[in-house]
């Protein structure tokens, strides 16, 4: 049996960026092996079938999401149960500090392609929000916070609650800003959902790219680890976070369900 292991787990979508940062970690011999699980409609059935073949005395997961959402509160720590040995489940790869980092440079590389600095004096960070609790909104507002002394105004949108991206473009008081989506990976939302809700063809915004594939983000899963191996040797009792513990098993129909 693999002593310890690294899952990175995100939507399907996300699978490109999820195998980029798996290469990296593995050069760095974090653990002893690295792989990765995506999900699409039924996070808690397709991530239990994967998790059953995985063996390990000890697995540290970590969500390649922004913030968490119901599937990594609900769905992933059910399917969790289906893990061997210990369960080390990581906060979301999103709240890291290095993503101000990352969201900076994605921010400066597409204001002006020839400098460090962006062209504008508006920044505004898109992300999928939801209505029915504040993971999103909190870690949107915390990267805004910490960029604020970069621009002139630095404003948060949301395709899932208010204030909503589709009104960003009559409330920032700048005509022109760059518009950052705070999503690890291209998807429907970034493509097509934020484009046209702002009417990027009306012209007086930049549209950067998700943020994931980012090097710094792979530091980010780095310290998680490290973090959470500190925590685990220091009291081998704690799995993670409390979602671990406090997850439903999932259910013996083989289908997530009760």
């Amino acid at each position: 049996m693999t002593r310890e292991t690294l899952i990175l787990v995100g939507r399907e979508a996300t699978s490109a960026v999820l195998e980029r940062h798996a290469a990296r970690l593995r050069e760095r011999d974090v653990v002893d092996a690295v792989t990765t699980a995506t999900y699409g409609a039924e996070p808690a059935f397709d991530l239990a079938e994967t998790f059953r073949d995985h063996e390990a005395d000890r697995t540290y997961v970590v969500p390649m999401c922004f913030a968490h959402t119901y599937e990594t509160t609900e769905d992933v720590p059910r399917a969790l149960s289906s893990l061997s040995g210990e369960v080390r489940y990581c906060d979301p790869v999103g709240e890291s500090p290095a993503v101000t980092e990352l969201l900076r440079k994605r921010a400066a590389e597409t204001g002006d392609d020839d400098t460090d600095e962006a062209d504008t004096d508006a920044l505004l960070l898109v992300a999928l929000g939801n209505s029915g609790d504040d993971y999103g909104r909190d870690t949107a507002e915390y990267h805004a916070e910490r960029l604020r002394s970069d621009f002139e105004e630095v404003r948060t949108a949301y395709l899932l609650q208010s204030p909503a991206v589709e009104c960003a473009r009559y409330t920032l008081d700048h005509d022109s800003a760059v518009v950052v989506p705070l999503f690890v990976a291209e998807c429907e939302a970034t493509r097509t959902g934020i484009p046209e809700k702002l009417e990027l063809d009306r012209g007086g915004f930049e549209y950067a790219e998700p943020f994931g594939s980012g090097a710094q983000l792979t530091e980010a899963i780095h310290a998680e680890v490290e973090r959470e191996r500190v925590l685990a040797d220091g009291d081998s009792e704690t799995a993670g976070t409390d979602l671990v513990t406090d997850a439903r098993p999932v259910a013996t129909d083989g289908r997530g369900r009760d």
